[in-house]
């Protein structure tokens, strides 16, 4: 069931040149140079019930515009969308209860007050049963371990414990889309483990469709079996994870260490040598002649141990925005 469908979405901006000093400001009072920016541009793409995408793309690619459009804080210039078959943008109250978005970089919560008094806040927007707001909350303090917190003000808690309340309150009124906008931004790394841990978990069991959002691949790798990917606000990426990495990556990292100094000429004609030390090798070599230099290795230098890892997907997504090419 198609529970996102997005057909040629376009967002322009307006905007006036305005050069320095003041006579230039005087002159501008009597003309202005009117001038265009284009965030989104005619992407098209469909969006499965309790699906969890990965939204890519390096700052200013026109991700979080895309969200503020499919959440209908903004219009469109051009283009289609239908979020749980409503147009977004027309703000119906029935269609605003049943999605949810959470932005990394803002709050929803009341910064002086505890968590729990936005979340009676939230109740009363949404209009939710006592006993489902029970139910629910109960479930969403112990998933994410809030339950000891929810009566300390806002300001009084950490980053991590902020964007776990954050989530709760998004959740409260079990919305069947869920927008996430770097929801793990500036958080310590046990933390990222903990959101990405309570968001597998949530989306497996309560099939909730979820867009997210992060330029942390490891929540993108641990979390998105698909992945969209835009840059200068266009589309050049829509599909399987997996399947990127097979057909933009042709090549391999061998990590192998020594039991003595090995000089880094011997090393220069296996492959492209990434990270060296005496003792220690990051090589990268072409995909098809991995098992070749493995051996070669093994058969000839005093290997103590040796790994072959893929090449990390943030290299991969790096390369990708830096081709700014369509895959």
């Amino acid at each position: 069931m198609t529970i996102i469908e997005v057909k040629n979405l376009s967002k322009t901006y307006e905007y006036y040149k305005k050069q320095a000093g003041l006579w230039n400001s005087v002159k501008s009072l009597f003309h202005r140079e009117k001038l265009f920016t284009d965030a989104v541009k005619n992407i098209n793409f469909t969006i499965n019930e309790g699906e969890l995408v990965g939204f890519l793309g390096p700052n200013g690619a026109g991700k979080t515009t895309t969200l503020k459009m499919l959440s209908g804080i903004i219009y469109p210039s051009r283009g289609e969308a239908s979020v749980l078959g409503f147009t977004p943008w027309k703000r119906q109250p029935i269609f605003q209860k049943q999605f949810a978005l959470v932005m990394g970089q803002k709050n929803q919560l009341w910064w002086d007050l505890p968590a729990m008094e936005s979340f009676i806040l939230n109740k009363e927007i949404y209009e939710v049963p006592d006993k489902q707001f029970k139910t629910t909350l109960d479930e969403l303090s112990r998933l994410l371990e809030i339950k000891e917190i929810l009566e300390i003000p806002v300001r009084k808690l950490s980053l991590g414990q902020r964007m776990k309340c954050e989530l709760a309150a998004a959740l409260l009124h079990s919305p069947k889309v869920l927008f996430l906008d770097e929801p793990t931004i500036g958080l310590d790394v046990v933390s990222q483990k903990n959101i990405r841990e309570f968001l597998k978990k949530y989306n497996k069991q309560t099939k909730t469709t979820i867009i997210l959002t992060s330029h942390y691949m490891e929540d993108v790798e641990a979390l998105c079996e698909r992945v969209v990917i835009i840059n200068h606000g266009s589309l050049i990426y829509d599909g399987a994870l997996s399947k990127l990495m097979d057909r933009y990556v042709d090549q391999k990292m061998l990590e192998i260490t020594f039991t003595e100094d090995i000089a880094k000429t011997t090393l220069e004609q296996l492959g492209t040598i990434a990270e060296f030390t005496p003792q220690r090798v990051l090589l990268e070599v072409p995909k098809q002649k991995t098992k070749e230099v493995a051996i070669k290795v093994l058969s000839n230098l005093p290997v103590d141990d040796i790994l072959i890892n893929e090449v990390p997907i943030d290299e991969v997504i790096r390369k990708i925005f830096t081709a700014s090419k369509t895959l």
